[in-house]
């Protein structure tokens, strides 16, 4: 795509993302939204941590696109998507980078949850079958 100009703009400002090293999953009342070993960890300065998912992990027949449109002058243009789940549909709580800027390109292919603002999602280490831990 191109070079980020809020990067370019302002060099001080620090936007890294990182492999989470366990499994994660997403729920949203309790229906399973995403799961998968291949989350990256976004930590952006002024901003919650954010956790991307690979669009192949998501449910995607449980997201419908929404007209809605960001952009950040560090990452690009996000598109964004509902959640439609068996009781209703929380809006706009999820988000894509489709072109990512040159900087962030670890995004693209990936959707990141809203679970901050909106209080059914719920990201976490997702419980395996057979783990000693569940009580």
């Amino acid at each position: 795509m191109a070079k980020s100009p809020g990067h370019q703009e302002h060099p001080e400002h620090k936007v890294h993302s990182l492999h989470v090293q366990q499994h994660m999953s997403v729920t949203a009342n309790g229906e399973l939204i995403a799961e998968s070993s291949d989350v990256l960890r976004l930590n952006e300065d002024g901003s919650p941590g954010r956790y991307y998912f690979p669009r192949n992990a998501v449910k995607m027949e449980k997201l419908q696109p929404s007209d809605t449109t960001s952009r950040c002058p560090y990452k690009g243009t996000a598109r964004y998507f509902n959640v439609v789940l068996s009781d209703g549909v929380l809006h706009d709580a999820v988000w894509s980078y489709e072109e990512p800027y040159d900087e962030h390109r670890d995004l693209q292919g990936r959707l990141a949850f809203y679970d901050d603002k909106v209080p059914q999602l719920h990201i976490g280490k997702a419980v395996m079958a057979g783990d000693s831990n569940v009580g």
